[in-house]
């Protein structure tokens, strides 16, 4: 019984594992000092060009940066920290969101 257990456990992780890479996360991050279409346009040409990105989208009334990783492609909450700190603005929070790119950018 507890072999089967163990098993059923290690498949279920394996399973879990290769279906990782597969996702399609969103990211949103809050940006402080963002306020011209100029200052979007610097943070949407670096993440544009990023391997792991898709998509980006700024929002300049609700002060966010909203990200679409690859397929299999991931980027790090501290690269998104330090390019938003190099790009001269303050991420104030980076959150994984549950929710697809285009409802995230709809919601507000």
């Amino acid at each position: 019984m507890k072999i089967s257990s163990i098993i059923s456990l290690l498949v279920l992780s394996a399973t879990l594992a290769q279906a990782a890479p597969d996702r399609v996360a969103t990211v949103k991050t809050t940006v402080n000092g963002m306020v011209c279409s100029f200052c979007a346009q610097g943070i949407l040409a670096h993440f544009k060009k990023h391997p792991a990105i898709s998509n980006v989208h700024v929002d300049l009334t609700r002060k966010l940066v909203l990200l679409e990783e690859r397929k299999g492609k991931s980027i790090t909450d501290r690269d998104i920290t330090e390019h938003i700190k190099k790009s001269g603005f303050e991420p104030l929070k980076v959150e994984r969101l549950k929710e697809s790119f285009d409802e995230a950018k709809k919601a507000g």
